[in-house]
């Protein structure tokens, strides 16, 4: 139906509350698609083209709005649109699916829920921010909306205005109070609290404004004060959130700090309108809070939304863990170089006898459930003995060094040259790791293998299981490819893991609390105690990451098995591991194009490896900075360039330059 007709009905039906032909006016302007701005923009000149030829049209649509807006309950969408409600992560999780499967019932006396029926378009927020203030203005102005006007005949709105305002001020006092923001800023008890005083400012300033409406020749005060209490507020939530770098943060904490800063600034909002008397300006914030409404209520069942809003804080310390992490993955000279060397064939010695473990454990007759947990406890209990030994397996790497160079982003550090020079640093680190692990996991587990056969006369991967350790590897005729690209989102999510119990380990206090246990202080001594309990501060997050890493990789191809899916793990360091024992089960006799596809197997193993890792990490670090890189192609200039002119800095570590010269004090000899 055309607009004009709508208008017409409109004009001549008397004024009701009923929202039907408000939904048809939606209806009519809403574009075919929400992202063609054009149409919807032409749609609203013609509005006001036709309210502009007839004064009569804009009075009845005028009021009508008025009569839907004035006739019901608007204290709701303000205080609580928009806004994270007070229950928890998993519980408002819960009840948005459930709201997903059957809405909840929509009462006609709510402008909250009248909001909802207009604009029923998950995808109206878009249209709506996409049209210019301008255009939204000149629709306000064809409707001849005056602020005094509107104040003056209908003194609902103030009175539902001043409601909500003090509903949030209410709640900002009551958030301020909760325990979990004390025990992270304690200074809240020891000062007199601006979110007690806030809400003293509220109570005066509404009872002056109240009374201001029914004489106006009563004084009354601005919301300067309030604005200055806010403030202190707002000041006070972000030493709060910087605190959470050093102590973590938890997801309930998230939440509120979440709950806090909205109510806050909506206060802000609510404040704004009541003061202005422009308006020019009544419109503008108007308009502002009228979007953020759409946006709000489009996304109330949002899934995804709540993720990113509840969780942003604990993703950014999760990664900001991983990236101090990630610091000691990075090899700036050649003294580390050749320790990351060391430190990588160390692990690699290690994966020999775990890849060795794991094929014996393989020969038992076993049901599906007790093969994972056996091959979980080999991979588990050996990630963890090569942390403790400070051993690095190189694909553990990404994960870490995708959240560092975040980071360097994040605190204004890029500058190409300098990001360039990260890159390199991380890509020879990772290289020479993963040249460490290869170099003695596959003559470890040769050896082990020949040594087997000596001792016992059989091999411990016989030549069926040899030929079936070659086909995993080949990544033409099997999924070893895909399979990799799994292990790669099992790496990401261990470095998650890293990073959230480190995360906790802070939170929680947890070395403070194991180190007052008296039995325990009783059993080991109150010294050595102290020691234990800072070393699971410091490593909790790594032994908790390389455990469940191993849980991963030992139970998905389990996993695979019972639900009758072709999903299993692909790791480069067991993969040449596997090369090593299926080479010895067939006495060595493999033809070249078994040794080249094999090989070239585990090289392209080990790269998908660290390509899933690396893209998922460094996405996941981005977005809990809210940073994008738009400087990409000039970057992959940048390292090219490199490339061509210095190849062997992707490899090997420049020479440090040495510093020349006359000491000062030499001169004045």
């Amino acid at each position: 139906m055309s607009i004009d007709s709508i208008i017409l009905r409109i004009t001549s039906t008397p004024v009701s509350g009923d929202i039907g032909l408000l939904r048809e006016l939606i209806s009519a302007i809403r574009p075919n698609n929400a992202t063609n701005t054009i149409e919807v923009t032409d749609r609203l000149h013609a509005l006001c083209f036709r309210l502009h030829a007839q004064p009569a049209s804009a009075a009845a649509l005028r009021n009508y709005l008025f009569t839907i807006i004035f006739t019901r309950k608007s204290v709701h969408i303000f205080t609580d649109t928009g806004i994270t409600p007070s229950d928890g992560f998993w519980s408002a999780a819960v009840q948005r699916l459930l709201y997903k499967l059957l809405p909840p019932l929509v009462n006609d006396d709510y402008l909250r829920d009248v909001f909802s029926t207009i604009f029923d378009h998950s995808d109206d927020y878009l249209w709506i921010d996409a049209v210019a203030d301008e255009v939204w203005l000149s629709v306000a102005t064809a409707l001849k909306f005056r602020v005094r006007h509107v104040r003056l005949k209908h003194h609902h709105l103030l009175n539902e205005l001043f409601s909500a305002i003090q509903v949030l001020s209410y709640r900002i006092c009551t958030i301020g109070l909760e325990s979990e923001l004390v025990r992270n800023y304690p200074a809240i008890e020891r000062y007199e609290s601006p979110f007690l005083r806030q809400n003293d400012e509220i109570n005066d300033y509404l009872k002056e404004y109240r009374r201001w409406l029914n004489d106006r020749t009563t004084p009354r005060q601005d919301s300067q004060n309030i604005d200055i209490l806010l403030t202190q507020c707002e000041d006070i939530v972000i030493k709060i959130r910087k605190t959470a770098s050093q102590k973590g943060v938890s997801i309930s904490l998230t939440r509120l700090l979440l709950r806090l800063t909205q109510s806050m600034q909506r206060l802000r909002t609510l404040l704004a309108l009541v003061e202005s008397n422009h308006t020019t300006d009544t419109l503008q914030i108007a308009l502002h809070l009228f979007r953020e409404l759409v946006s709000a209520d489009n996304h109330k069942y949002s899934l995804r939304d709540l993720l990113d809003t509840n969780t942003n804080l604990l993703s950014l310390q999760v990664t900001e863990h991983a990236g101090r992490s990630g610091e000691h993955y990075v090899a700036t000279n050649r003294s580390e170089w050749l320790s990351m060397l060391r430190s990588a064939c160390g692990a690699g010695f290690i994966v020999g006898f775990m890849g060795t473990i794991k094929i014996l454990v393989s020969k038992l007759a076993l049901a599906p459930f007790a093969y994972a947990f056996l091959f979980s406890m080999n991979y588990s209990l050996g990630f963890m003995l090569v942390h403790i030994l400070h051993f690095t397996i190189a694909t553990k790497q990404p994960a870490m060094t995708a959240a560092l160079i975040a980071k360097s982003l994040d605190q204004g550090h890029h500058k190409l040259n300098d990001l360039c020079e990260l890159i390199v640093q991380v890509i020879r680190t990772q290289f020479i790791a993963i040249l460490g692990n290869i170099a003695l996991a596959m003559p470890t587990a040769y050896l082990i293998a020949e040594v087997w056969f000596i001792s016992t006369g059989e091999h411990i991967a016989n030549p069926e299981k040899a030929h079936h350790l070659l086909d995993e590897l080949n990544p033409f005729t099997s999924l070893a490819l895909f399979h990799a690209a799994i292990a790669g989102v099992c790496l990401f999510l261990s470095g998650l893991i890293s990073g959230y119990y480190d995360n906790k380990a802070s939170y929680n206090n947890i070395p403070e609390r194991l180190f007052q246990l008296p039995t325990m202080q009783w059993l080991f001594g109150t010294t050595r105690w102290k020691r234990i309990t800072d070393y699971i501060g410091n490593n909790l997050g790594a032994l908790a990451g390389n455990f469940f890493f191993g849980i991963m990789l030992g139970s998905i191809g389990q996993l695979g098995i019972i639900l009758g899916l072709p999903i299993d793990i692909r790791h480069i360091t067991f993969s040449s591991a596997n090369f090593a024992f299926a080479l010895v089960g067939l006495n060595n006799h493999l033809s070249w194009q078994v040794w080249i596809t094999s090989l070239f197997g585990i090289v392209m193993i080990g790269m998908i490896n660290l390509a899933v890792s690396f893209s998922l990490a460094l996405m996941v670090a981005l977005r809990s900075r809210n940073i994008s890189f738009i400087q990409g192609h000039a970057l992959v200039s940048l390292l090219w360039k490199r490339l061509i002119h210095h190849g062997r800095d992707f490899f090997y570590p420049p020479k440090e330059p040495t510093i020349t010269g006359t000491p000062p004090d030499s001169k004045k000899e």
